[in-house]
């Protein structure tokens, strides 16, 4: 039986979760614009965005510290020259990473705020968990979640990325608490509900669209206000 005194933790995954960004071809389009005078139209942009995040899901994990970081948003620019044609060719790197950084807005959910506070007040610690490089610490700060965290695991740092149980492990660690008094929170099932079972720490999937084919028997949330009342916090 569970004492009154026992500590328990929610670990959070990030994207998906707490944050979201919307399209950033209209952005970058905006921004290539500026730089070059010309439009190089919504099919390049698009082109554009899809080769640079196909490019970065591939390298996220060398992003490990600044220097490594900005290593890794050059070569994400470059990658979306071929795609943007002659028109990119004069661009220079920097002025291309500035473009490309300025499209891509993170914001946090509505509810995310909201919910953590309720989690804390509840007297939870709050660990995010989460596949990003070494700019996750920034893009919390900037959106107010930093404040709310007892700490933030980030898979480019560890050297490891979820489903991997050394992300759950770190996780634990700095929340101070065992598996069984933990819940993962997280919108991908491979990475966040079976990487959570295997670790023992109890999942929750997050399908903010309503569609989930989530494990039987874990607990499925559209929406971060319904967590306080789900783990009876």
């Amino acid at each position: 039986m569970r004492g009154e005194t026992t500590q328990r933790a929610v670990l959070l995954d990030a994207m998906g979760t707490l944050l979201t960004f919307g399209d950033p071809v209209p952005r970058l389009r905006a921004g290539l614009r500026e730089r070059l005078g010309v439009d190089v139209g919504e099919p390049a942009a698009r082109a554009a965005i899809r080769a640079e995040i196909a490019h970065y899901r591939a390298h996220l994990h060398e992003g490990r510290d600044a220097a490594s970081l900005a290593a890794l948003r050059t070569a994400c620019a470059d990658a979306m020259r071929p795609a943007l044609g002659a028109a990119a060719a004069a661009v220079p790197t920097p002025a291309l990473v500035d473009v490309l950084l300025g499209a891509l807005r993170f914001t946090a959910y509505p509810d995310s705020v909201p919910a953590l506070r309720a989690l804390r007040a509840a007297g939870c610690r709050l660990v995010v968990v989460s596949n990003w490089d070494h700019s996750l610490h920034e893009r919390l700060e900037e959106l107010g979640l930093a404040p709310l965290l007892d700490g933030v695991v980030v898979s480019a740092e560890l050297g490891a990325a979820k489903p991997d149980g050394a992300m759950f492990a770190r996780g634990l660690a700095i929340a101070g608490v065992r598996a069984a008094d933990a819940w993962h929170v997280g919108d991908d099932v491979a990475a966040d509900v079976e990487g959570a079972l295997a670790a023992g720490v109890r999942p929750v999937l997050v399908a903010r669209d309503g569609h989930a084919a989530a494990p039987p028997g874990v607990p499925v949330v559209r929406s971060l206000a319904e967590l306080p009342g789900l783990i009876g916090a």
